[in-house]
């Protein structure tokens, strides 16, 4: 890959000395939402810091702090910090749960930046906690430097959280280790819908011991509740020290809110109280709003998780929202289906979008695998194939539309990333083995869990033509970490050739499959 060596090495000296300084930042196995009033002393932000959708001159800094404070971030060419340039950001308060986010802009392409972020009393800006670092590289707009990225989904579910023992969401601290330009968490960052037991018993006899809160206890209805839920998850260290360095690029899916979930949506579980998924789901996003570094999003749950971010001269990632805009699961087998599970006026965006592109690759981070089969209970579907491989119907009629527009654009060097099912595969689809043809062959790649229940696999629709060259599932539901089956994937784009060479990985450092797609051809 044609990377300036110099930077190469720069930046790994960054990560061990940034590694060394999150690794300082613990947390006690219940970390307190205490109100402000209860607590004495400095500020302090012991969960950490993220970033998000950096461009080639700005980024998104997040935190969280234990009590009302103002934020502020300061920024550096150097981990020495010297004439450091200081970014004032909000007053963060119970509003938002004590979180926020600072935008930094006019940053220089391409550059490592170094920040620290500070918490300050807000009636005493001289009294700060504790600083916490981190840093990250802005987009670069010269192609030869190349992207290099990792993508994956499913944090805690199906009952398996954090377990020290076994090294907590040790997956990351794999994925920091291959120096990521960004992370692509491809939907279920929490499973509000899923709580957690202290302990487990494995098929072995072994048992599984979980960290838990009172917020994992149960299903997240209340805004506490799901708030709670993201907090649990930063009280993993690997995650942590994985968010001080790796930008992350977020999106959600169903368990934001709960398995399967669609607008409109009435409950007949009885572990809930809220029957109203509409309701449920303006909290979930509230939530998610709060708890990530996404530019679209505002704490009040208003904006969109829809968006295009662009890095640089070979690469757009397209991120698509398939829960907020879809239409009710059913079997799918409507002759007419404008909703599907983008909705109108997004399909219209992301022709519009990727016929603007001008990358050499358009990664469309979709939520929901194309051609899987992914069933909601005995008889609706819940994604986009319904089993049927002839001509499209239901949803799939949504997604005939879009690989038209795509073919007849002459949109070139599309490649589809997900994850969702819980195992990690390769599909190509190609007209010549496809009951709709009006559309160019493309690649779609599967990656997760990264720490939850790993499924078999499931079963492809023929309407689009999927070949599956490559597939790793568990023979069984609900396989958990100890186990193994926890993926995540990797792209890594030459700035000379161009080329994409996507691997897909299992935890433990194993590369299970790899292939290499060329710049502007089709059918490859």
């Amino acid at each position: 890959m044609a990377r300036d060596s110099g930077r190469r090495m720069g930046r790994r000296a960054v990560l061990r000395g940034s590694a060394a300084a999150s690794a300082a930042l613990t947390l006690p196995s219940v970390a307190p939402a205490a109100p402000a009033q209860a607590l004495s002393g400095r500020p302090n932000a012991r969960w950490g810091v993220q970033v998000g959708d950096v461009t080639t001159s700005s980024g998104l800094v997040w935190v969280r702090s234990d009590r009302p404070a103002r934020m502020i971030v300061e920024t550096a060419a150097t981990e020495s910090f010297s004439r450091p340039h200081r970014w004032h950001g909000p007053v963060v308060g119970p509003g938002t749960d004590f979180t926020g986010r600072t935008a930094l802009r006019g940053l220089p392409s391409g550059s490592q930046v170094h920040y620290r972020v500070l918490l300050a009393d807000p009636d005493d800006p001289r009294r700060t906690g504790e600083p916490v670092h981190g840093t990250f590289r802005t987009v670069s707009a010269r192609r030869r430097e190349g992207v290099r990225f990792v993508w994956s989904g499913d944090l805690a579910g199906q009952g398996w959280g954090i377990n020290p023992d076994h090294g907590g969401f040790r997956i990351f601290e794999e994925m920091r280790r291959r120096d990521p330009d960004f992370f692509l968490c491809s939907g279920d960052n929490i499973y509000a819908d899923g709580p957690l037991a202290e302990s487990v018993t494995l098929p072995d006899g072994s048992t599984w011991r979980n960290v838990v809160t009172p917020e994992k206890t149960k299903v997240a209805e209340s805004l506490d509740e799901f708030r709670g839920a993201f907090r649990y998850n930063l009280l993993d260290t690997a995650l942590r020290r994985f968010h001080s360095q790796v930008p992350v690029i977020s999106q959600w899916d169903d368990h934001e809110v709960l398995n399967n979930w669609y607008p409109g949506e009435i409950l007949t579980d009885a572990r809930y109280t809220e029957k109203n998924v509409d309701v449920l789901a303006a909290r979930a996003r509230r939530a998610f709003a709060e708890y990530s570094p996404v530019g679209t999003l505002r704490p009040d749950a208003q904006g969109r998780v829809y968006r295009v971010l662009r890095h640089g001269p070979l690469l757009d990632v397209f991120v698509l929202d398939c829960r907020a805009y879809r239409d009710a699961n059913s079997p799918g087998r409507q002759p007419e289906n404008t909703q599907g599970i983008l909705g109108a006026e997004q399909l219209a965006w992301l022709k519009r979008e990727l016929s603007r592109s001008r990358a050499v690759w358009k990664v469309i981070a979709c939520d929901m695998p194309l051609g899987l089969v992914v069933p909601d209970g005995t008889t609706a579907i819940e994604g986009v194939a319904q089993g049927d491989p002839g001509v499209p119907l239901g949803r799939e009629l949504q997604l005939a539309d879009l690989l038209r527009h795509i073919k007849h654009r002459k949109i070139t060097g599309t490649v589809w990333l997900t994850a969702d099912v819980h195992y990690t595969s390769a599909q190509h689809y190609d007209p010549a083995r496809a009951a709709f043809k009006d559309f160019a062959p493309f690649w779609e790649f599967v990656s997760g869990p990264l720490n939850a229940g790993a499924y078999p696999a499931l079963k492809l629709d023929g309407t689009f033509g999927p070949e599956q060259p490559f597939v790793k599932a568990p023979p069984r539901a609900n396989v958990g970490p100890a186990e193994g089956f926890q993926f995540y994937g990797e792209v890594d784009i030459d700035g000379d050739s161009g080329e994409m060479t996507v691997r897909l990985c299992e935890d433990g450092a194993a590369v299970l499959y790899t292939k290499v797609l060329r710049p502007g051809l089709v059918g490859q």
